[in-house]
């Protein structure tokens, strides 16, 4: 059944996005080009709404069940309104944030249903750190962090839908394995949904998603990672943060690089990783393509590491974080005098043939 309702999800997404395009242009929803985007014509954006239709469809046909299935089809409203307004008439930021947080509070706090939290994080050596009162607001900056993140990579024609189905490949093979079949189902279904409106949206891009698709995208992500890896007894965040590490990383990094700038953290730039890779002289298709790699990467590295010894984790986790830092002052990703360990393995490097 949930093989048939990616399908579905894909045919009928696949199908549906032209009409929403049209609707799109014909309500006004669209991206017109300036100094930040990369796009040099006026687009349709509300795209997500093709994603969101098709999830709808998926629901019906796989019918999941599960105590969360009523927070998380409201809170998944919420967010699709958040967007399709912000698409429609640019809501500010703090409108934004707060459709974000009503988002996150009704999962959180289980309206309707189950509540989704992070009660506590496994530790090594079988133990536990209970976080009591602060899983609601941790779980809440877990949700509205994925959901800004997926946002802010959708930056380039197919990005933030390629990366997001290779994440929910991921989340859903986990689950498959772990038997979560409500998961596995939530995954598949959004699966089939993105890659039918990645059909459309692939260079050159007859549509965005818009932040209908990316916050919707960013929010379920965020809530069915949650649920999907409770049960993970190396560290319960760490699955599933390897998981998102792309969107995590560029995220953490644009941070960095406001504070040291002295911006805003909201202040918008163009030294997002897919801006460093274009100044690298990648083209628009290959830095769509090395960023999907990077992706499929750290989701390898994910479902590895479920399998793995206590030792072996460490190695991998070491692995992860030096490939990250390299790749981070590589392409210049906070500044590009920011490059710390790439001096000092030249510095090792010149050593060794001085000596």
């Amino acid at each position: 059944m949930i093989g048939l309702a990616l399908v579905v999800c894909f045919i009928v997404t696949v199908l549906i996005t032209p009409l929403v395009r049209k609707l799109a242009i014909k309500i006004g929803a669209t991206d017109k080009p300036n100094h930040r985007k990369v796009h040099q014509k006026v687009m349709a954006r509300l795209g997500g709404l093709a994603i969101y239709i098709g999830f709808l469809v998926g629901f019906i046909i796989s019918q999941p069940e599960s105590p969360y299935l009523i927070p998380i089809l409201i809170g998944s409203f919420i967010i699709i309104l958040t967007g399709f307004l912000d698409d429609m008439i640019e809501l500010s930021a703090k409108w934004k944030l707060l459709g974000q947080i009503l988002a996150a509070l009704i999962v959180v706090l289980g309206v309707g249903g189950s509540a989704v939290q992070v009660q506590f994080i496994n530790l090594p050596f079988d133990g536990r750190l209970e976080l009591g009162w602060f899983s609601i607001p941790l779980t809440i900056l877990w949700i509205i962090g994925i959901t800004n993140a997926i946002n802010l990579i959708d930056g380039l024609d197919g990005l933030a839908a390629g990366v997001s189905a290779i994440v929910l490949l991921t989340i859903s093979s986990l689950a498959v394995i772990e038997g979560d079949l409500f998961v596995a189902a939530l995954g598949a279904i959004l699966l089939g949904s993105t890659l039918g409106f990645l059909i459309h949206n692939f260079n050159p891009a007859k549509i965005f998603m818009g932040d209908t698709g990316a916050l919707f995208l960013g929010y379920m992500i965020a809530v069915i990672s949650l649920l999907g890896f409770k049960n993970i007894t190396v560290f319960s965040l760490l699955v599933p943060v390897i998981i998102l590490a792309v969107p995590i990383s560029d995220t953490f990094f644009a941070i960095i690089r406001r504070i040291v700038n002295k911006q805003p953290l909201s202040a918008p730039d163009k030294s997002h990783l897919h801006h460093c890779l274009l100044r690298l002289g990648f083209s628009h298709r290959k830095t769509v393509l090395v960023i999907y790699a990077m992706s499929a990467f750290f989701g390898l590295a994910a479902i590895v590491l479920t399998q793995s010894t206590l030792l072996v984790t460490f190695f991998i986790m070491a692995v992860i974080l030096i490939m990250i830092e390299l790749i981070v002052e590589r392409v210049g990703l906070v500044s590009s005098s920011y490059r710390p360990m790439i001096k000092f393995i030249r510095r090792l490097a010149n050593t060794k043939r001085a000596s």
